[in-house]
């Protein structure tokens, strides 16, 4: 029945005289999320309303699928579309469109009708008031609530006249790359992929860094890795997943530093590194799944020891979340379950049995010099020997 979508937005319709640059990347998200949709859609603007038209068959539930994850969308409209041939061509296509959707059921509805349009001969209370009579007349089980209706019935007089009375809600945020770009700090547990998740969704394009340790860590973790750059990726578009193989570094840094301070000294290289890969493919910042106290390395002193080797912004959106909160985003954008397989990550390898939970920074510092004979050395072996890969 449906052939055609009206797309809502949210904070694009306050931009301003940047607006049309909004709606602009909206329209592109939209059509590259489609490619995926078997079909010819087109996609349009028009007098500040975006639509999606289908021009050959497809598929109704992958489309909306489709739609609802194409950040900048509120919301998703299946509409009906008629031509502006007078009022009684108008009526045989809403008591059409009303029994198609709702047939005998017995409920509520108000007509919210908006005349754009302003030579059409009828006001928007005049269509209000006509075609609620003639839904009245056609469908007598049908009772009128103009305060609390089961069914809003959206006639719009444009240019062609749009009627829809569902909407179907979408992801919200803004579209990918009006933001800048940001590099992620990609591991294989539940809060990484939900942070990457989270700054898309403010129109920022998503890089990521994955650090590889085999043999400790096996080809399934760093499959996992790519999986979950893939289930991102669906939100993000395509992202660069740079995979370092930071297994030398580790060993060095297990060999020379003190063992309670492991993971803060790890986690610093691992920004440098991840900050080298941000600098060098134009990104505004670093993205990282921390979240306050959860465990040691996240504690207030464990961050200021790691944002210390940074020079640009970090981005922690999930920093104030309980657990189960980003449980509950990982499950809602389908990261969840690739997330809890039980391939070991570089990190979990080398947890201290008693690591630092209060980093002093000059400590740190001070043992990082025992890295002095080598570790620049191997700093440059990581970074010349990554492996990145497209993932869409």
């Amino acid at each position: 029945m449906f052939k055609a979508f009206l797309i809502k937005y949210g904070e694009i319709g306050i931009k301003g005289k940047n607006r049309h640059l909004f709606e602009d990347a909206l329209m592109k998200q939209i059509r590259h999320a489609l490619r995926s949709v078997e079909g010819k859609f087109y996609v349009r603007k028009e007098q500040g309303r975006i639509f999606v038209d289908a021009e050959s068959f497809f598929d109704y539930d992958e489309v909306i699928e489709a739609l609802q994850r194409v950040f900048g969308i509120v919301g998703i409209c299946p509409m009906v579309q008629t031509e502006d041939e007078g009022f009684e061509r108008l009526t045989a296509t809403v008591l059409d469109y009303m029994k198609k959707v709702y047939g005998d059921k017995e409920l509520t509805f108000k007509v919210d009708a908006r005349r754009a349009k302003k030579s059409y001969p009828l006001t928007s209370m005049e269509i209000n008031c006509d075609l609620g009579e003639k839904i009245l007349e056609a469908f007598p089980h049908m009772r009128v609530d103009v305060h609390h209706p089961d069914v809003l019935l959206s006639v719009e007089v444009r240019e062609h006249i749009y009627i829809y009375s569902q909407i179907i809600p979408g992801p919200g945020g803004m579209p990918v790359g009006t933001n800048g770009k940001a590099m992620l700090l990609l591991s294989g547990g539940i809060d990484s992929p939900v942070a990457g998740y989270m700054i898309a969704k403010r129109g920022v394009k998503i890089d990521a860094v994955y650090f590889h340790a085999p043999p400790y860590t096996s080809e399934q973790a760093k499959q996992k890795v790519i999986d979950l750059a893939h289930l991102v990726a669906r939100y993000s578009g395509p992202i660069n997943l740079h995979v370092v193989n930071f297994t030398d570094i580790q060993l060095y840094i297990y060999e020379k530093c003190p063992h309670e301070e492991l993971t803060i000294i790890m986690r610093r290289y691992m920004m440098r590194i991840a900050e080298h890969f941000a600098k060098e493919t134009g990104c505004l910042g670093l993205i990282t799944g921390e979240s306050i106290g959860q465990v040691a390395s996240q504690t207030m002193q464990s961050l200021a020891a790691t944002n210390d080797v940074c020079t640009m912004p970090v981005f922690r959106p999930v920093i104030g979340f309980d657990k189960q909160e980003i449980v509950d985003i990982s499950e809602k954008i389908g990261t969840y379950e690739t997330s809890i397989q039980p391939f070991e990550d570089c990190c979990t390898i080398f947890v201290a049995k008693h690591p630092v939970t209060k980093p002093n920074i000059n400590i740190i510092r001070r043992s990082e010099t025992h890295l002095e004979e080598k570790i620049d050395e191997l700093m440059k072996t990581a970074l010349e020997t990554v492996e990145t890969i497209w993932v869409v």
